[in-house]
């Protein structure tokens, strides 16, 4: 980076939007050395199976396709010019866990927002790389955590819909808790009327409200992004209560009828999620909604192999 600091436009609306509405901001992450192609290949090259989504989406104004794929035995290079090719992007979740550079950048990052905005705190965060298409689409979802998106290269249309009904539900948000995908949440193309719109290219980032459903579209270009998940002592308890009620619903058939984030019902269930999370019952769901489906084709760049199917 060419300075110190991360963000380079701040005012005192960025401190008080920030949480509240979508804000876009400019930063400095994208003159990084960690996002240059050749740190990025070496990145994909050595970049744990269970940590990465490679994910192939339908064309724009096509008909809905969500595939998820491996990359094999292509090296970095070659993974980043096959995505080049169309249709594809490649999520590296939680890559400060894997590279610890990353995790720093953006422990400056919150320490900023923290001198920035009165009472702001991250307990925890993870930063994840998403390497996409010139004409990727990522579909209408919402995430449980706080959460941020920064462009490095390339440019995107991002879509901000209100977190609140209809655009979200509790059952909305106690279904991405239980299955662990975002992008299963109803869309109707009239709630675009009510999105905030933002178009971001490299050095911008946007920040929104907490569980804000969004959609975003690649404008034309090969992209690099960063995503950011947040959380604090509220966010940390609406997730608990957001899968104890989802575990209510599905695993015991009731119908939750409070949200409290605290009290004696929270704490109930506070334990009842902790016993559950990692049981098979859970990992069977999750695990039956995300087949690996695809394999990159190594002789022919931007071609998929289809693998065949589980019993």
């Amino acid at each position: 980076m060419t300075t110190g600091k991360v963000f380079t436009d701040w005012d005192e609306t960025h401190s008080a939007l920030w949480g509240h509405q979508p804000i876009r901001l400019a930063h400095e992450l994208h003159n990084a050395p960690l996002f240059s192609r050749e740190t990025l290949a070496e990145l994909i090259e050595r970049y744990p199976r269970q940590h990465y989504s490679l994910v192939q989406t339908g064309a724009r104004d096509s008909g809905r396709v969500w595939r998820e794929g491996e990359i094999g035995d292509l090296n970095g290079r070659q993974v980043m010019e096959a995505i080049s090719r169309g249709g594809l992007w490649l999520n590296m979740r939680d890559v400060g866990a894997v590279d610890s550079r990353y995790r720093t950048l953006i422990d400056g990052m919150f320490a900023e927002v923290a001198a920035k905005v009165p009472g702001f705190e991250v307990w925890s965060h993870q930063e994840s790389i998403l390497i996409s298409s010139p004409d990727a689409q990522v579909y209408y979802h919402a995430d449980l955590p706080g959460q941020g998106l920064i462009q490095i290269a390339g440019r995107k249309r991002v879509y901000v819909y209100p977190n609140t009904p209809p655009f979200i539900t509790p059952q909305h948000l106690e279904d991405i808790a239980v299955y662990n995908v975002e992008v299963d949440i109803p869309y109707e193309s009239w709630y675009d009327q009510h999105a905030k719109v933002f178009d971001i290219g490299p050095g911008q980032m946007l920040n929104w409200e907490l569980n804000a459903p969004h959609r975003v579209e690649n404008l034309g270009a090969f992209s690099v992004s960063m995503t950011v998940s947040y959380t604090n002592d509220q966010i940390r308890r609406s997730e608990i209560v957001n899968l104890a009620n989802g575990l209510l619903r599905h695993r015991f058939g009731y119908t939750p009828r409070t949200r409290n984030l605290r009290g004696p019902s929270y704490f109930a269930k506070a334990v009842m999620q902790k016993l559950y999370r990692d049981s098979g019952w859970v990992k069977r769901e999750r695990s039956a909604r995300r087949p690996t489906e695809f394999r990159l084709d190594a002789t022919q760049p931007g071609k998929i192999v289809d693998l065949p199917k589980a019993a």
